[in-house]
């Protein structure tokens, strides 16, 4: 093909030159050579075709089998008719259209060189691994050029420099190491360049100042060090400059000035120091400014929002000093403000002034004084307030109520006197931090909100009584009144917080019986009541509080029984210690006599020295004889019967493939301590998760089930249920039942050990949830969602999981998800009305099971809308989800509902991480409107797991404009996303 091509092109010289005398040819003669030349032409281009026909061809054989599949259309006959592949008018190959096709393979059997007008490569979101080609040089015409997400390792070639007509190059989010090349900066043509999130290394290019184009400059993520190079200033069109998350070092140049249409700086995470020029005062078009995380010191530019037209400034965690830029004052344009961590002063009631666009601000642990300014009116949509230690002093002022969206407030670790205004009632809050100031008088009723998650008034002088109200308060997570001078008793009202996770009323004046409402408290994990006046004995329901982990009930005057659960045998003593008498099976505490047996047992002896006498011995001695031969009998039938369940067991475990029976039943006894709590791993509403290591090194999960004062199994239904719906699902997402055994004594189910836990364990620890970085969440999503589309469409009968939450997800090393505990699953059955019980988990249950029983798909899918949102926003999205229901059934615009739509999406989301980039950012924001998708009130409009799960590999939308503007209610109302 190669000597045809060769032979066409000294042909076609000869054709061209013989044009000029075809005027003097007859009409036969000239139709002849017209015939000639347009044979030549129509030659030339099915050789070009065929080359490049061929070239994908051999890269197709090259991918793995999957990917394949996906190019089933790449058979024969032109490659302009195959899936992502685009031809010019000539049927020529000009542009390859890939992205997120789940291609897995190299690039190295792709040969450039047969497709010589290729213009545009979009081959980002699949599984490309291997290096990228030298002979990538040959596409002279190539002007994009995307390859980001992959697992794309080795170093930039130097080759690339010759891609001179280039204008878009994305390489982020791939493995690729080495320095950045300096040839990089002959690529003129260049107007979009990221090369984030991979492990470059080395200094960044001098050369780079070549690319006078260039508007879009990403390098964060990577491992650069030195410090930024002075040609930076010489990319005039520059107006994004992200260099985050680096080793850089040094100072900011002062050529940065000279970015006059610079609209976003990010700077943060580096190692860059001193001061900050003051030419930044140039850079009139500034919209972003962040350099978080540094060691900058002296003062912020003061003319920075002279243009403006600054909408973002993140400083925070550095060294700055002296008082707020004079141009922030009234920087009508501003949207977040965050200088926390910084070593700023001045009187904030002069440095605060009017920004009626302003949605957050934190000027936390600085060195404000002073106190809050009174007038509040103008900022119109401020929805975060965190002013948290710093030196303000003086009174809340009742103003600030008219910050009418406010719904976070921190004013935490001051020097704030007075009393807690109730005009703090007119507000929609979500958070209120008050703690650590010295505000006294009691908690007004109006500031119990229904929508408040998390109230801290710990560390103040506040007295009086709890108010009852606080039952009120329905989706409250976090309540904490810990160190004041609460009197009376606990309200038992606080038995209605179905929500609560932590509850801390120590170190106040409490006093009588703890009510036994708290032990409705399902979700509670850390419970502290110490240093009070508490009396009495613990309340018996306080067995129901299986998520409880942390206790503490110290210096009381508490007597009886500890409750029989793992918080408190775990507990050690201090945490029980200066009681009135308490006892049970705890550290430092004795075991409990009852006094009913020690009368029981007096009384009877008394009988029976006065019964003995000699004229009923033989009538005993008949007596002892019957009930000898009825023990000997229910001794042979329980042998029996146990030997039946051995052999059950012995039976089950065989099937599943695991070693022989009985001495597998003898290993799980030995290696759980016959199920002692020092192997439990965690407590759920059918049973106990214990992990037994056998003697062959297998790691391996037991859940034993609860039993009932009569010896016996409860919860038998669950028990059959997850047998039944686990023997046959065989799934990487859905944990792996390996047997069970029904044995008499002990009935437990053996499945594989998941090593991370739970995730709810894992985004209620911010050190762990900040490992959990956006890529792996959007994994976790994409698992979950896998999971429950197998369990619907392809086990027959469908299985209905029935409780999908955040504690019922396990995540093993990889951080790949585990769906669980499927004690209430039930499975579809086509000629069943499938009506049922109340089962699940509050807080994820379909809001249509309050008035029909009846077990539907649309009841996961809704609860899979909650978990995604949590695993987005890291804790549990209460308030949306009842700002939705609200605005269903509001008559009202949307805008009455308890959602400001205005609110924009990165205050939403986990704020431990930083927020999501690039690509990575428009699939959290399309995961977010599939969520929402998920939790509409009609469950006949939710989309179906398998709906989602095709949508989730699938291509989705890019962002029109930054994430950073995404707001709230442009994710609402997306049901058409699935369409």
């Amino acid at each position: 093909m190669a000597s045809s091509f060769q032979e066409l092109h000294s042909v076609l010289p000869l054709l061209l030159f013989n044009l000029v005398p075809l005027f003097l040819l007859s009409g036969q003669e000239l139709a002849f050579a017209s015939f000639a030349i347009s044979f030549a032409g129509a030659d030339h281009t099915i050789a070009v075709g065929n080359m490049e026909a061929e070239a994908l061809l051999t890269w197709k054989a090259s991918l793995h089998n999957q990917s394949q599949a996906v190019l089933s259309s790449w058979t024969g006959g032109s490659p302009c008719d195959w899936t992502g592949i685009y031809c010019n008018e000539a049927g020529s190959v000009i542009n390859i259209s890939l992205s997120n096709s789940r291609l897995k393979g190299t690039l190295q059997s792709l040969n450039f060189s047969s497709i010589p007008n290729l213009v545009e490569i979009h081959l980002f979101g699949n599984s490309l691994y291997g290096t990228i080609p030298s002979y990538i040089a040959n596409l002279s015409k190539l002007t994009f050029l995307q390859l980001d997400l992959n697992d794309i390792s080795g170093s930039i070639p130097s080759e690339i420099s010759s891609l001179t007509s280039l204008g878009f190059l994305a390489l982020s989010e791939n493995l690729i190491t080495g320095s950045i090349p300096q040839e990089i900066g002959m690529l003129n043509s260049l107007s979009y360049l990221d090369l984030s999130y991979n492990k470059l290394s080395g200094a960044i290019p001098a050369s780079i100042g070549n690319l006078s184009n260039l508007k879009r400059l990403y390098l964060h993520g990577n491992e650069l060090s030195g410090s930024i190079p002075q040609e930076i200033g010489l990319l005039t069109a520059l107006n994004t400059l992200h260099l985050s998350e680096n080793n850089l070092t040094g100072a900011i140049p002062t050529s940065i000035g000279k970015l006059t249409k610079l609209a976003s700086l990010m700077l943060y995470n580096n190692g860059l120091s001193g001061a900050l020029p003051i030419e930044m005062n140039n850079i009139s078009a500034l919209k972003t400014f962040q350099i978080k995380s540094n060691r900058f010191v002296g003062h912020l530019p003061q003319d920075i929002c002279l243009g403006g037209l600054l909408e973002n400034i993140s400083a925070s965690d550095n060294n700055f000093t002296g008082p707020i830029p004079k141009s922030l004052r009234n920087c009508s344009s501003l949207i977040r403000v965050r200088l926390e961590k910084n070593q700023l002063t001045g009187n904030l009631a002069d440095d605060l002034g009017i920004n009626p666009r302003l949605n957050y601000l934190d000027l936390s642990d600085n060195k404000f004084y002073g106190k809050l300014p009174s007038k509040w009116e103008g900022f119109l949509r401020l929805s975060t307030l965190k002013i948290s230690s710093n030196n303000i002093s003086g009174q809340i002022p009742p103003n600030l109520g008219n910050a009418t969206v406010l719904q976070v407030i921190d004013l935490s670790s001051n020097h704030i006197v007075g009393g807690i205004p109730k005009e703090l009632g007119k507000l929609k809050l979500l958070e209120l931090f008050l703690n650590d100031n010295q505000l006294s008088g009691g908690i007004p009723h109006e500031i119990m909100v229904s929508d408040l998650e998390r109230l801290n008034l710990a560390a103040n002088s506040l007295s009086g009584s709890i108010p009852e109200r606080l039952g009120a308060c329905s989706k409250l997570l976090t309540l904490n009144l810990s160190n004041n001078s609460f009197k009376s008793s606990i309200p038992p009202e606080i038995g209605n917080l179905h929500f609560l996770v932590n509850l801390d009323l120590s170190r106040n004046l409490l006093m009588d019986n703890i009510p036994s409402q708290l032990g409705e408290l399902q979700m509670l994990e850390t419970l502290n009541l110490s240093l009070n006046k508490l009396s009495g004995t613990i309340p018996i329901s306080f067995n129901n509080l299986v998520s409880l982990t942390t206790v503490n009930i110290s210096y009381n005057e508490l007597e009886g029984p500890v409750p029989n659960i793992k918080a408190f045998q775990d507990a050690s003593f201090d945490a029980l210690r200066n009681n009135k008498g308490l006892c049970g099976n705890a550290t430092g505490l004795k075991a409990c006599v009852s006094p009913k047996t020690n009368r029981t047992a007096r009384k009877m002896g008394y009988k029976i020295i006065t019964l003995i006498v000699l004229p009923v011995l033989g009538g005993l001695f008949l007596f002892i004889f019957l009930l000898g031969g009825l023990f000997i009998l229910r001794h042979k039938t329980k042998s029996r019967k146990s030997r039946s369940g051995d052999e059950h067991c012995i039976d089950i475990f065989k099937s599943c493939g695991l070693q022989d029976g009985k001495m597998l039943y003898r290993d799980i006894i030995k290696a759980t301590e016959d199920f002692s709590s020092n192997c439990c791993i965690g407590v759920g509403g059918y049973g106990i998760v214990y992990k037994a290591v056998l003697p062959t090194g297998q790691v391996i999960a037991i859940k034993k089930l609860h039993q009932s004062q009569d010896g016996k199994t409860s919860n038998l239904k669950a028990f059959r249920s997850e047998i039944r719906a686990l023997s046959d699902v065989r799934h990487r997402n859905i944990v792996k039942l390996y047997g069970f055994c029904s044995h008499p004594k002990n009935s437990f189910l053996i499945y594989e050990y998941v090593e991370r836990g739970s995730l709810k364990m894992i985004l209620s620890k911010d050190e762990k949830a900040m490992e959990l970085d956006w890529k792996k969440r959007l994994n976790i999503v994409k698992g979950i969602a896998n999971a429950l589309c197998y369990m619907h469409c392809d086990c027959s009968p469908p299985i209905v999981h029935r409780d999908i939450s955040s504690n019922n997800v396990l995540l093993d090393l990889e951080y790949e998800a585990h769906v669980s505990d499927f004690g209430t699953a039930r499975l579809l059955m086509p000629d069943s009305s499938n009506w049922t019980s109340f089962a699940g988990t509050l807080g994820y249950v379909a809001p249509e099971l309050a008035y029909t029983m009846k077990v539907d798909k649309k009841c996961d899918v809704y609860s899979f809308g909650v978990v995604t949102l949590e695993i987005i926003m890291g804790r549990h999205p209460a308030s949306i989800i009842s700002s939705l229901s609200s605005a269903a059934s509001a008559t009202s615009s949307p805008t009455s509902s308890t959602i400001d739509r205005c609110t924009p999406f990165v205050d939403i989301i986990d704020q431990r991480l930083p927020p999501p980039q690039n690509e990575v950012a428009e699939f959290v924001v399309y995961i977010a409107r599939l969520a929402f998708a998920c939790l509409c009130g009609n469950p006949q409009s939710r989309p179906t797991m398998q709906q989602i799960s095709m949508k989730l590999i699938s291509r989705w939308s890019h962002l029109a404009k930054p994430f950073s503007m995404v707001e709230l209610g442009e994710l609402l109302g997306h049901e058409d996303v699935i369409v």
